[in-house]
Formats: structure tokens, sequence, C-alpha cells
């Protein structure tokens, strides 16, 4: 290489000037922060996404869902002697017309007034007429109610509401208390039998002789 062509390259690889350098840093620094700025979403403290996850609670959800519950269950009910004749015809086409599948089967809401038997934990036979002589009625009035009945009778209420299967299983359980409150507060339940009552409720069909009524609506005459 000769000497002006080297002195020509050396020129060239001059290093910056200390202000050249403040130059490109500032440059840098300004087109990071512009990014940052275009990438940032502002969010109000009212938005669900500043307060995180929602957690599920169970005695709000049932005060908020069980009148619609109750409503959808006194729309759908079916008469128990009309309901009776159908399963014992077909089950799998009575189902198909009234009721809704479940993953315990199918739940059926039905309506009937009878004469209260002999109870046990809560739970009482009712005779009501019309009915076949081999269709065991009965009735929970608590203080335990149990089963997913209220959850699943009105298909409204769907697993995939919720974040897991003990979020889904408390949806039931808080429907049951909320029933507690709301209707059977108002019943002497320790002395109903011999006393003719109004039933509104749901069920699920396991055996066609055996139905086990939650109700929604309770009249004691």
């Amino acid at each position: 290489m000769s000497a002006a062509r080297e002195t020509a390259a050396k020129k060239r690889r001059k290093p910056l000037s200390k202000n050249a350098r403040r130059g490109i840093l500032a440059g840098v620094v300004v087109v990071a922060v512009l990014g940052i700025a275009l990438g940032t979403k502002v969010v109000s403290t009212d938005d669900p996404l500043a307060q995180g996850s929602v957690q599920f609670d169970p005695a709000t959800f049932g005060a908020e869902n069980f009148p619609t519950v109750q409503e959808g269950v006194e729309e759908r009910a079916v008469d128990a002697v009309t309901l009776a004749e159908a399963i014992a015809a077909d089950p799998e086409a009575a189902a198909a017309e009234y009721a809704v599948q479940s993953s315990g089967g199918p739940v059926f809401s039905v309506e009937f007034e009878g004469v209260v038997g002999e109870g046990q934990s809560g739970i009482y036979e009712v005779a009501v007429e019309g009915v076949p002589a081999d269709l065991l009625i009965r009735v929970q009035t608590g203080p335990a109610i149990n089963g997913t009945e209220l959850r699943d009778a009105t298909g409204d209420i769907a697993f995939g509401q919720f974040t897991n299967q003990i979020e889904y299983q408390n949806a039931a359980a808080a429907l049951n208390d909320e029933l507690k409150i709301e209707v059977l507060a108002d019943v002497d339940t320790t002395a109903l039998t011999g006393k003719t009552v109004s039933i509104t409720g749901a069920f699920t069909l396991v055996n066609p002789s055996g139905w086990l009524v939650t109700p929604v609506k309770v009249d004691v005459e």
C-alpha cells in the first residue's frame, strides 16, 4: 500500500469525537423510550386487568343466581302425574322432551301437591295422588341439602364458566345454601308430617321408581 493510501485509510478510521458519540447515544435512548411508550397499555384502576383475576365467591354466586334458577325450574316444571307417565312409558323419550342432561343423568323439573309422610334426616315422603303406586317421591328439606340439581336443572350453568371442578362443585353447594335461606327458612321442616304441601323442584333421574326432589318452592297448607 502506498503512503498516500495508508494515510487516507487512517483518516477514514479516525475515532468519533466525544460530541458525536453523545449524539448517537442520545438517539438510541430516544428510540428506546419511544418503543416502550408505544408498547405500553395504560390500564384504569377499574379495569379487571389492573385488579388481577377475580376470585370465585360461592356466597355471592348463590345469592346472585338462585332467583334465576328458581324461576327457570318453575318455568320448566311438569306436573308429576304427566311426568311419571312419560318416564314409565319411555325414560329416554321423557328425558329428551322434559329434562336437561347433566353428568349425573337427566335432571327433571317437577311440580306436585301431596300429603307429607314420615321423614328422616330432613327427607320426607310425599303421597301424590295419581302417580303409580310403586313410585316413591321424596323431598329434601335440610338441614343438609345435597346434590347438584339446582345447578344443572336449567342448563344455563356450565362447567366452562368456572376455573376448575372445585369451583363448579362449590357453585352447586352455594345454590343449595341459598335455597335454605330463601325458601326453607320460612318452613317448619320439623313439623311437616301429615300436612299437605305444594312443591316445585328438580330431581336427577337415577331410579325411575324413586325421585329425590330438591325444592325451589314449598307451600304448606
